[in-house]
């Protein structure tokens, strides 16, 4: 998979893509980055690619010059070297949808993504009509620009790919990838300031390991974050459950 990054700032990105899973996942060949300053695309000669919003108001625009030549110049690349599909091109703005488990779920399985980070006021609605196929918020947050969102947007995609992790199970299990949030973990010692690791999971038996782990999520996911009980399918078993604690 390739992540393209079109920002004005890409030393920001240098440690994210240098360390940890990241690093590890390029260093595989599972996933490749491409940072680029759309800024080396601007036709004007002091290389602005901001200027005064028309009708007047506060902060400057993006203007569409650098960021059509640059996502130009990026698909012309991309297809005289391979015949993937066109990639998805991806604006990271407040007004986009907000991002879930299930987005990154579904990003990941493309060839090429391209993460646009915005900086100042906003962005020429030129860009949004005519370059972007989805806008994404990470929040219902302002942040000074795209560059933290698109850094999100690459960790989430990067550690679902086959051969990211070191354990393919981490991702499945994950709060979120199951519709409920993860159930609690324990390692050794067993005992550990006179607070003790559940019997249960020293027990060794697989089927009511399982069971616990099952009733953890629920119950953790009714006391933190109940509004997701309501878009995921229960079993009976699970319904009885969320009945029981109630």
């Amino acid at each position: 998979m390739k992540v393209s990054i079109l920002t004005l700032f890409p030393e920001m990105f240098h440690g994210v893509f240098s360390s940890s899973i990241l690093k590890q996942a390029q260093e595989k060949g599972v996933i490749q980055f491409n940072v680029v300053n759309f800024r080396d695309y601007s036709t004007d000669r002091h290389k602005r690619v901001d200027d005064y919003p028309y009708g007047g108001g506060g902060g400057m625009v993006l203007t569409p010059q650098p960021l059509f030549d640059a996502v130009d110049a990026l698909k012309a690349e991309q297809s005289s070297a391979s015949n993937e599909k066109p990639p998805r091109v991806i604006l990271l703005c407040p007004q986009g949808e907000k991002y879930t488990q299930e987005k990154a779920e579904e990003l990941a399985k493309e060839d090429h993504l391209m993460l646009i980070c915005g900086h100042y006021e906003g962005y020429d609605e030129r860009i949004r009509e005519h370059i972007i196929t989805d806008e994404i918020s990470i929040g219902d947050y302002v942040l000074t620009g795209g560059e933290i969102g698109a850094m999100v947007i690459s960790d989430s995609i990067t550690r679902l790919q086959s051969g990211a992790l070191g354990n393919e199970q981490s991702a499945v299990t994950d709060s979120h990838s199951t519709g409920l949030l993860e159930y609690p973990h324990y390692t050794r010692p067993a005992e550990f300031r006179n607070m003790k690791v559940p019997d249960i999971l020293l027990s060794g038996h697989h089927e009511r390991i399982n069971t616990w782990r099952r009733q953890q999520s629920l119950k953790r996911t009714f006391e933190r974050r109940p509004d997701m009980l309501e878009e995921i399918e229960l079993s009976d078993k699970d319904a009885d459950f969320i009945k029981f604690l109630k």
